[in-house]
């Protein structure tokens, strides 16, 4: 921000650990000509005491918040610190969404990746990461795999402790930690450690955790990819079995930003894998048992995806209000009074619907619900190899029909 920028816009400065000695010309001059200051306690207190303008601390929760606080303020030249990179599950992305990128400067500082990435030797393009600022601890557990590097961003001082636990819990135990505490600051700070040895005391809040991951011995690696083993999932027997799971995700084809309901969701499998093949997506697990609803909880935190809304109720009068989905699933049949459609009216044009069905019943009103729509029927026939008194042989599995369509 200089004199002549216009009054009501909003320049957003990245602020590391090293305060007003790190910032370039740029950020100093958007803080010198501000008409007012905006940003955390920690932040504010980093500005030197000359800095004129009035400095206003964020609110507690923020985001509900920002709408007024910046209204309060229209008119004014508003600056607003940001820690390291704005743009970076930063500040600045929320400002951008709320008032368009032509009324957002951003003034950019070394991110705390970035300065974490140098200190360790990582290349910046390897690495995944997570934030647990206003997000469940508990995401990492999609991406744990031998090997992989993950940098988690801190939000708070007991974070590196309840992710060694998470690690342990998950089976990666084995892996090693490196708490990197105010990088770039006078205060900078280096502890490691093993997760499942964890005993380090909490230290500066201002921290990131770098996670070089290692499973267990017994530890079972789950990808990704749709099709996770049946007994990767808690469930009494509602469950869409690996087979028939992996060709329902390849029919609704997750893709960025969309949302899936998952209807009569049983143990969540089908909205599980939806989030873990796109964590950008988002999924609406309707399940009208109420035991069945919580074990879909456990199953989501435990499988990484923690943000799987559940809708406890029963279809088709559950659905009412709802997000308009962009993909449904629905995995005992379209039988009940109403079901199709109500799911059909909701979903939004060029949405797929998939639905499976494994009783007469239900396989003829998949047949014609398809002569009236179109789509694809397809009939799945698995047998799996087990004993046969001394010998193997092969088990069948009952056949399931599947339509798979398309909205116009």
């Amino acid at each position: 921000m200089n004199p002549t920028t216009p009054a009501g816009s909003v320049t957003v400065v990245g602020i590391g650990a090293d305060g007003w000695p790190g910032l370039g010309e740029a950020g100093r001059q958007a803080v010198e000509t501000a008409q007012v200051l905006l940003g955390s306690d920690r932040q504010l207190d980093l500005l030197p005491a000359d800095v004129s303008a009035p400095r206003v601390r964020w609110p507690s929760p923020l985001l509900p918040a920002l709408p007024d606080l910046l209204d309060t303020h229209a008119g004014r030249r508003i600056c607003v610190l940001a820690s390291g990179e704005p743009m970076w599950y930063g500040i600045g992305s929320h400002l951008v969404r709320l008032l368009g990128p032509d009324r957002v400067r951003v003034v950019s500082h070394p991110s705390s990746i970035v300065l974490a990435c140098a200190r360790l030797g990582w290349p910046v393009e390897q690495v995944t990461v997570h934030s647990t600022v206003a997000r469940d601890l508990d995401r990492i557990r999609r991406d744990l795999a031998p090997g992989r590097l993950l940098l988690v961003l801190s939000s708070g001082a007991d974070t590196p402790a309840e992710l060694a636990r998470t690690l342990t819990a998950a089976g990666y135990g084995p892996s090693e930690l490196t708490v990197l505490a105010a990088l770039g600051g006078t205060r900078e700070r280096r502890t490691g450690g093993i997760a499942q040895e964890w005993s380090a005391e909490p230290g500066d809040p201002l921290n990131v955790v770098a996670v070089r991951v290692v499973a267990a011995p017994d530890t079972r690696v789950l990808s990704p990819m749709p099709g996770l083993p049946d007994d990767a999932y808690d469930h009494d027997g509602a469950l869409t079995k690996r087979e028939a799971r992996a060709m329902a995700l390849s029919r609704l084809a997750p893709t960025h930003g969309e949302l899936l309901w998952d209807v009569g969701a049983g143990c969540g499998s089908v909205g599980i894998e939806w989030l873990r093949a796109d964590p950008t997506t988002s999924a609406l697990a309707i399940e009208g048992r109420s035991d069945r609803a919580d074990r879909i909880i456990r199953n989501a935190r435990s499988l990484g995806v923690p943000q799987l809304r559940i809708v406890r109720g029963a279809a088709p009068d559950a659905l009412a209000g709802l997000p308009a989905p962009d993909a449904v699933f629905v995995g005992g049949g379209l039988t009940a009074p109403g079901l199709f459609a109500a799911v059909w009216g909701a979903l939004r044009p060029g949405g797929r619907l998939v639905a499976h069905a494994v009783t007469l019943e239900g396989e003829r009103e998949l047949v014609d619900q398809a002569a009236r729509h179109g789509g694809d029927l397809t009939r799945l026939s698995v047998d799996r190899a087990a004993p046969l008194g001394a010998f193997t042989g092969w088990q069948p599995a009952r056949p399931l029909v599947q339509w798979a369509v398309s909205r116009p």
